[in-house]
């Protein structure tokens, strides 16, 4: 006699059977108990699938066919099945069965040592293996709750064998997953998921797949808190263990059954079985997954993934589905296309056919309005994306977005709908005007359609996203609509003044502002009818002191801060360009010291735009310094003065600017000399922006100009160090209109002779004048004549003609 255990022999277990084992009932091949017996011709008896190994082993070697145990020859490999003994043995291992389980129910419900309760729990794995009947007795014996108990056990190995334990009673038995499912206790098996050890999470997960093989258990394991979020993270797992990250991926599987849990896993970032019911699912579940997909909060990654695998079959619900099919259908399409790469995705899939119509459509079939909303909102979603909708036909005519037809539409319905929609249809007019090759064919729409009115009302608008939209359509514009925008805002100074109140803003420095700023910056600069209103508004006092809080780094706005600071500065360029003759705006730059200002912002080296702007805005100022200068009357100095006039001629230059020949200063008359800003437009003669370089040079000419000192000019520009730089603007020759400024200067340069005899050796001065003598413009070779003169490049002339025409 012997004991087995798992059908191997097994001593230690001899005091818990109630039948010891009878030698007869082991196969002497694998020396485990029978489940087949088959007697041979020799009398002996083995396990069908042990001796037919046997046979075929013998077989395959060559080798003589034998009786395993009494190694006599066989004639046959015939057998006959030992069905007395094969129910010996059944009814051996039902009474054996259950006196094991009658053990283990004893042990699981006292208090025991970890030993015997991990022996009790091996009893039921061991018994749960055989036969579905087995699992089935266990059940009716009530162990399933017993062993449900001890997963909340301090020990670690008897929770890990009480998950595996119930593993083989769930198998294959809907009854028993039932038990196991019942109260908490699917919430403790998904908390080892996340907080078990390795082994206990293994078990853990695959006591889930068996549990969710049972239909009807897929939702109460879903309703779980955390439970599909914690299988999910596991199934993408690359660090837990391949068991554990397949058990977990099947269980999912085995959970889309329902489709609240599809929801759930789409909530957490596994949207394939969503978008399968999606593209696969009855037309009802299509409905519901479609509108599911619009509710979901998607990174751009999986917008991307949605539009490709299902794009397609969203677009054509949108045009071919019922009212409530679409209206799901554009939820979704909402939600996808608000990243650039998803949208244009879903412009390949033909979306904007369908969107125009549903926008356009008027009568029975319209779109209720809240659906036109959501039409505008993909559309404004779709334009943002940068296409080129040139080249995208919405109909059989070929037109497209920027067609004149279907702008004028765009513009119509604006004026014809509530606040939501005008605010998404100006976003679509903002996205196609944000285009260099797309705004000038809107631009040209607006034109024709004389909304520009209309548009610029939307700037008082009272809701903040409708203004926005407006002013951001109205800035992207204004380059090609200067004068009409003008016009439009004198004949409504409130529109103009409500632009100046969002700039005034103080709350940081918002997207609202930076376009606003731009919007006014770009308004014709000699209008001086609209400057004199906003000197009227004290909209120069507020902008100013705002430049003045960004140049301290007062202000805060990321990365709206620097586009607002150009169209500050720009604004306040206005002033300087209708000082001629005008005391009043005269006044007013000496009020705001606006040389000292752009000299402060010509120094913001990597905005361009700024320096631009303030070397400009120094030239118009300096311009004028010849006539601000103060010229003080000659002093009555008798007849000594009268005698010796050297005398009187050095009274006079005493305090005097060396260029005006009058007093000067920086505020009052603008005087670069005065306020020390040669040195820094020299400085911006090396500029890599031929644009600043241009507008700095064209800054220093006022100090060479017709009615100044142009010597004393000279010397200035020599003192600076400013002479060679703008020998290099010539010779660089980087544009056109640097080459004209640059001939302009030098030959008033080179009327000092000292300078002249210097420069005449530098052939590369030489040669630049030449080409601008050969190939500029008809005034730029007059010039350069000249100057080649002064070098003596060109003979002059001028002495010969004059005795010619005396004879």
């Amino acid at each position: 006699m012997a004991d087995v255990q798992d059908g191997h022999y097994d001593s230690s277990t001899d005091s818990l059977r109630v039948e010891p084992i009878y030698e007869s009932f082991l196969c002497p091949l694998t020396k485990q108990i029978m489940r087949d017996p088959v007697t041979l011709e020799s009398g002996a008896t083995f396990e069908r699938e042990a001796i037919l190994k046997w046979f075929q082993e013998s077989d395959s070697s060559g080798r003589s066919l034998v009786c395993p145990i009494t190694r006599k020859e066989l004639s046959s490999t015939e057998f006959n099945p030992s069905i007395a003994l094969r129910n010996t043995i059944d009814e051996w291992m039902h009474r054996n069965e259950a006196a094991k389980l009658d053990v283990a129910r004893k042990s699981l419900t006292s208090e025991n040592s970890e030993h015997d309760t991990l022996q009790a729990l091996e009893y039921v794995v061991e018994i749960c293996q055989r036969s579905r009947s087995s699992r089935h007795v266990v059940r009716k014996l009530g162990l399933i709750s017993l062993i449900s108990e001890l997963l909340k056990n301090s020990s670690t190995k008897v929770r890990q064998k009480s998950l595996e334990s119930l593993c083989f009673v769930a198998k294959d038995d809907n009854d028993n997953k039932d038990e196991i499912a019942a109260g908490d206790n699917i919430r403790t098996i998904v908390k080892f998921l996340s907080h078990g050890h390795v082994q206990e999470k293994e078990q853990a997960a695959s006591l889930l797949y068996e549990l969710s093989q049972y239909k009807p258990l897929s939702e109460k394991i879903g309703s779980v808190p955390g439970a599909i979020l914690i299988l999910v993270g596991l199934s993408s797992s690359k660090i837990e263990n391949l068991l554990t990250v397949d058990r977990a991926d099947k269980t999912l599987v085995n959970l889309e059954s329902c489709e609240k849990n599809v929801r759930q896993m789409a909530e957490n970032g596994r949207l394939q079985p969503l978008l399968r019911l999606l593209l696969e699912g009855s037309a009802d579940t299509q409905l519901s997954m479609a509108a599911y997909v619009g509710e979901l909060v998607l990174t751009n990654e999986v917008k991307v993934f949605v539009a490709q695998t299902a794009g397609s079959a969203l677009v054509n619900i949108m045009k071919s589905g019922n009212r409530e099919a679409r209206e799901a259908a554009l939820k979704a399409l909402n939600q996808i296309s608000s990243y650039d790469v998803s949208a244009k995705i879903l412009i390949e899939a033909g979306i904007l056919p369908p969107l125009i119509a549903d926008l356009f459509t008027v009568g029975s079939n319209q779109l209720p309005m809240r659906l036109k909303k959501v039409s505008a909102t993909i559309l404004a979603n779709v334009v943002a994306s940068g296409a080129n909708f040139q080249s995208i036909p919405l109909d059989h005519n070929r037109q497209t977005l920027v067609s004149e037809e279907i702008v004028h539409n765009l513009l119509h319905l604006i004026s014809n709908t509530g606040p939501a929609t005008e605010c998404k249809l100006l976003q679509v007019l903002v996205g196609l005007t944000s285009s260099s090759t797309t705004v000038q064919g809107i631009v040209d729409a607006i034109k024709s359609s004389g909304a520009t009115v209309s548009l610029i009302q939307f700037i008082e608008a009272p809701q903040r996203e409708v203004r926005m939209a407006s002013i951001k359509l109205l800035n992207n514009i204004s380059p090609c609509m200067g004068q009409e925008l003008a016009e439009a805002f004198r004949g409504n100074f409130s529109q103009l003044s409500s632009l100046i109140r969002v700039i005034a803003d103080n709350n940081g420095i918002s997207e609202e502002q930076a376009p606003a700023a731009g919007l006014v910056a770009d308004l014709p600069l000699q209008d001086s009818v609209l400057t004199r209103r906003l000197v009227e508004d004290g909209a120069f006092t507020t902008i100013i002191s705002k430049v003045i809080m960004i140049r301290q780094g007062e202000s805060r706005g990321g990365r709206f801060v620097n586009p607002f600071l150009e169209g500050l500065v720009r604004i306040v360029s206005r002033i300087t360009f209708i000082l001629e003759d005008d005391p009043d705006i005269i006044a007013v730059a000496r009020e705001y010291n606006l040389t000292a200002l752009f000299s402060d912002l010509l120094q913001m080296n990597g905005l361009d735009t700024v320096q631009i702007v303030s070397a400009t805005a120094l030239g118009n100022l300096s311009g004028q310094s010849k006539h601000l200068t103060k010229i003080l009357p000659p002093p009555n100095g008798g007849l000594c003065f009268s005698i010796f006039p050297c005398l009187s001629q050095k009274s006079v230059e005493t305090g005097v600017c060396r260029v005006h020949h009058g007093i000067c200063s920086s505020r009052e008359s603008f005087c670069l000399l005065e306020g020390k800003v040669v040195e820094k437009l020299v400085a911006c003669l090396d500029h890599n922006n031929e644009k600043v370089v241009e507008a700095s040079l064209t800054a220093l000419s006022t100090l060479l100009d017709d009615g100044v000192d142009i010597d004393q000019g000279v010397m200035v520009l020599c003192d600076a160090e400013g002479v060679k730089p703008i020998l290099d603007v010539l010779c660089e020759n980087r544009t056109e209109a640097l080459r004209q400024r640059a001939v302009w200067a030098v030959e008033r340069i080179l009327r000092t002779d000292e300078i002249a005899y210097e420069i005449s050796g530098n052939q590369n001065v030489s040669t630049a004048l030449v080409e601008a003598f050969r190939h500029g413009d008809f005034r730029t070779r007059q010039i350069a004549e000249r100057a080649l003169k002064h070098v003596d490049k060109l003979p002059n002339f001028s002495g010969i003609f004059s005795k010619i025409g005396a004879q």
